[in-house]
């Protein structure tokens, strides 16, 4: 057996063994006492044996609670300088926007640099925008049109880190963990959704909208930190291709693959025809169900719970059978309670279905993320999730669009379900006619 002193050393040359053409001897012992280090960790974390993926899941966590702490006061702040609902979705439309323009490029520069760097730049950057807006809020001198570009800024930023983040994780874990680092992401997100509004209220009562969004800028340390610390494997970078090239080599990827390109299309029209729901949910609170604010954060409560509880039976549960079953079957569950949601008027039934939206939106988005991280390889991951980053956030800014011209015409609550009615039929059109979909295990 191969015998190394140091613990570190070791989980490096197991890291290395993954990424390098060692002794087929050497990679048998790796690959057989590897198992047993993480033995100390419970299955349903287990992808936290591996160091690198736990600091950088814990730095993930802080620096999302800081998000939502500057959401919750960059909403506030809209209102108090505008008094304007119109500047409040002008203001989420110019931070969601960059996705549909700037994710496919970001895919192309995950895969033409180091991973770890894109990343270092671009938390590096939305650090720097958070302290700028918490500097104009203190002194009092920001004005709506600057928020609006610095939003802008932060969503470019945002557009060129999703790619580089869901290509990352597979590198940080050997492929037996990939799906319960992927459900301990999405548990990372929404506990973060969870306490992070509930610590943005506090704060900003306690030290006004500019301390929200300086403990953000902080916050951003916390993810700087284990990037710069961790031995991240050195990748292979393809640059004898123009970036536009490089961009249709990825398109062509995708296609070629029946079972990508089906999820993606699938992807696709949720993200046009159903998310947008999420942005209309104050709506339901305020004129149809008449619960105020508390109401609210309890409607978004109830989604983020369900949505937590999703990432942990996932991560419980291991390898999932029939994954294209699955992510249709759900899918149409999401579909299913937004439209029972639509027409509630009694506040626990629409809980309720919060708290399902929730449950069935992680389950389907972690299989579809497991699903186009196992069938990419290293050189085009980078591209291909980031088709997969703007089908999911690129497409909802113009749905939203689309619910507000139909809403001029019927209820909205009316136009909602429409929507996603049309959206379930997509997923059973989809679902009928792809026999790779219906085959994906």
């Amino acid at each position: 057996m191969f015998d190394v002193a140091d613990p570190k050393e070791y989980r490096t040359l197991a890291k290395e063994s993954a990424q390098a053409e060692l002794d087929p001897e050497l990679k048998a012992d790796l690959a057989l006492d590897l198992p047993v280090a993480g033995k100390k960790w419970p299955p349903i974390v287990r992808a936290f044996r591996n160091e690198d993926y736990r600091l950088f899941w814990g730095g993930c966590l802080l620096s999302n609670v800081g998000t939502w702490m500057q959401n919750v006061a960059q909403g506030w702040l809209v209102l108090e300088l505008s008094n304007s609902s119109f500047w409040l979705g002008m203001i989420g439309f110019a931070a969601a926007f960059p996705f549909l323009l700037f994710t496919l490029f970001g895919g192309v520069i995950a895969d033409r640099v180091s991973k770890r760097h894109l990343l270092i730049g671009t938390q590096t950057a939305q650090m720097v925008f958070a302290f700028v807006l918490a500097f104009l809020t203190y002194f009092k001198v920001i004005t709506i049109g600057q928020l609006a570009v610095l939003a802008f800024l932060t969503g470019i930023t945002n557009a060129l880190n999703a790619p580089a983040y869901q290509a990352m994780v597979p590198r940080l874990v050997p492929a037996e963990d990939l799906q319960n680092a992927i459900a301990l992401n999405s548990a990372q997100f929404n506990m973060s959704r969870i306490i992070g509004p509930t610590l943005g209220g506090y704060a900003m009562a306690w030290f006004g909208m500019a301390g929200n969004f300086f403990l953000n800028g902080f916050s951003f340390l916390a993810v700087l930190w284990p990037l710069f610390r961790m031995r991240y494997p050195a990748e292979r970078q393809e640059r004898h291709t123009s970036v536009l090239q490089s961009l249709r080599d990825g398109i062509a990827y995708v296609r070629r693959s029946p079972e990508m390109s089906a999820i993606v299309m699938l992807i696709a029209s949720a993200s046009l025809l159903l998310l947008p729901f999420i942005t209309f949910i104050p709506y339901f609170a305020k004129d149809v169900l008449k619960v105020g604010e508390r109401g609210l954060g309890f409607l978004m409560a109830c989604s983020g719970i369900g949505a937590l509880l999703a990432a942990g039976v996932i991560a419980y549960m291991g390898r999932i059978r029939w994954r294209g079953r699955v992510i249709v079957f759900f899918g149409l569950f999401v579909m299913a309670a937004v439209i029972i949601f639509c027409y509630s008027h009694s506040f626990a039934l629409s809980a309720a279905m919060s708290f399902c939206e929730g449950f069935g939106m992680i389950i389907s988005l972690s299989m579809v993320n497991v699903t186009m991280q196992q069938l990419s390889s290293d050189e085009m991951r980078g591209r291909v999730m980031s088709i997969y980053a703007t089908s999911f956030l690129g497409l909802p800014p113009v749905g939203c669009l689309l619910i507000g011209e139909l809403s001029r015409h019927m209820p909205t609550e009316h136009a909602i379900a429409a929507m996603t009615g049309v959206a379930m039929v997509c997923y059973l059109g989809f679902y009928a006619r792809s026999k790779p979909l219906r085959e994906l295990d």
